[in-house]
């Protein structure tokens, strides 16, 4: 990748732990600069997450990148690409993750050990850096973790790498909510080489409830020890609409009020695409929760199986917690039940791995389908329609048009030896992507609860648009941001 001249100005986003807010900060940096009338990127050298969204990749095919990007380069309302997220990586188990690289499939650099493939990865990430900063007015950059790993530093190309890389501008955010906000900012800032150090212009406290007053003389002392100001304390905002990153951050049961409907989700351990469940923690009446014991099943309307990174190990787990009974019964006491790309599968007859992938697994036997396992992943973005009749519980949908994205190794068929299920779902060219068999429903379209029409099809409620979300964001930082602050970091800091 070539190295062109850089032009915008950075601005990024460290935290003192995983889930401090970075991505949340991120994103409403995004649209607050979008607002200015300038041209914005969002950045994130490397994402560990089975979060994943299709985006045009390099060469004309498709790629994938984390979700927190692909939402960030929404609120910049830029059009997003694999650039901005050059390195994702997707566990696949507790010591092992798939790497993706520039949007695709690096096995070689999966099979490589971290330290040895961390130089590698930051040439592409460092060109994709380089290629945004010459095409853009303003790239909001995030960072990973902690930028003071001492243990990882010398091979950490996520944090201040990256920052010193871009110049940029950097905020240090830090979860008050969780206890001990002065020692984790004093210390992370500490830890940090003189350099690197430098390059931190202002503290933000997140997630604060209570009377701010109260903080004082606390920002105060931290800034005559570090020389660096707090420049905004955040307040406590759990309704806000973005998909937490992290899988299944949140655990508190959404929905207030009244409850018309609950919503189950089965949250295995290597679930993914959580975020595409948000939509409906936001929906009136609507009760959604993670489930992963009998208990957290019962009395639910529908259950959902949602995709999953390794389909033939979750499986076993669900079975292992004797979900599986529990799921049957529900199918046949005619109540929904909803499997989405890997949840799809596990509701065939059988997993098939020829080239283990995967993994060999009987399926839960609810739809009359085969999944096999294929070498090559497909990533696509979709325009689908439901068949113009559908039986109940979901004849809402019938004839309804939708959008997403699809992404799997599993290609699935009607068993040959069992009464077929109904194929419900088509792309543009005709082809089946879902089935339905009683009140039991598969298909392999990530998204279908981000397209407002059929949402509101099903649940016949008002949306909250992802447009109206970015923009409360952004007003929501102009608030608790003093005026100029934000433009004034887009100025040359004083080691520039």
């Amino acid at each position: 990748m070539s190295t062109p001249t850089r032009r915008a100005r950075a601005v990024m986003v460290l935290g003192t732990t995983s889930g401090a807010g970075k991505s949340f900060l991120t994103t409403a940096l995004c649209r607050w600069y979008a607002r200015q009338g300038l041209k914005v990127a969002p950045f994130k050298a490397q994402n560990m997450s089975n979060n994943a969204r299709v985006v045009p990749g390099l060469n004309g095919r498709q790629g994938e990148i984390g979700s927190a990007q692909y939402f960030q380069a929404l609120a910049a309302r830029a059009r997003p690409d694999v650039r901005m997220n050059p390195v994702l990586l997707k566990p696949e188990k507790d010591t092992a993750s798939q790497v993706v690289v520039l949007g695709e499939v690096d096995e070689a650099l999966t099979r490589a050990p971290w330290r040895a493939r961390s130089a590698h990865l930051w040439e592409a990430a460092r060109g994709a850096l380089q290629a945004l900063m010459a095409e853009n007015d303003v790239v909001v950059i995030e960072g990973a973790g902690s930028p003071a790993e001492i243990n990882l530093h010398d091979s950490d190309y996520v944090n201040m790498r990256t920052a010193l890389a871009a110049r940029a501008a950097c905020l240090l955010v830090t979860d008050i909510d969780r206890g001990g906000a002065f020692a984790h900012l004093f210390g992370t800032h500490q830890l940090l080489p003189p350099d690197e150090r430098a390059l931190i212009r202002g503290f933000v406290l997140n997630r604060f409830r209570g009377d701010a007053a109260l903080l004082s003389p606390g920002p105060e002392m931290l800034q005559s020890m570090t020389g660096v100001p707090t420049l905004a304390t955040l307040p406590m905002w759990r309704g806000h609409g973005l998909p937490e990153e992290d899988g299944v951050f949140d655990d508190r049961p959404s929905g207030d009020g009244t409850t018309t409907l609950r919503i189950a989700v089965v949250a295995y351990p290597r679930l993914s695409n959580l975020d595409e469940f948000q939509p409906l923690r936001s929906l009136a009446g609507v009760r959604l929760s993670w489930a992963r014991t009998p208990a957290e099943l019962d009395g639910v309307d529908w259950i959902i199986l949602p995709g999953s990174k390794a389909v033939a190990a979750d499986l076993a787990w669900l079975r292992a917690q004797q979900l599986d009974g529990v799921i049957a019964a529900h199918a046949a006491a005619g109540r929904p039940v909803l499997g989405i790309c890997g949840g799809l599968q596990m509701l065939g007859e059988a997993l098939i791995d020829p080239h283990g992938l995967d993994g060999n697994a009987p399926g839960l036997g609810l739809l009359p389908l085969v999944t096999q396992f294929e070498r090559d992943k497909l990533l696509r973005e979709v325009e689908v329609r439901f068949a113009p009749t559908l039986a109940a519980p979901w004849s809402a949908l019938q004839g309804q048009p939708a959008r997403g994205y699809e992404i799997h190794h599993g290609r699935t068929a009607q068993h040959p030896s069992l009464s077929e299920a109904t194929p419900v779902l088509f792309d543009a060219h005709g082809q089946p992507l879902g089935w339905q068999q009683g009140s039991v429903m598969g298909h392999y379209l990530h998204g279908l609860f981000e397209d407002d029409r059929a949402l509101a099809a099903l649940f016949s409620r008002p949306v909250r648009p992802l447009e109206r979300v970015f923009d409360e964001l952004a007003d929501y930082i102009d608030r608790h941001f003093p005026p100029g602050v934000l433009m004034d970091l887009l100025q040359p800091g004083a080691t520039e």
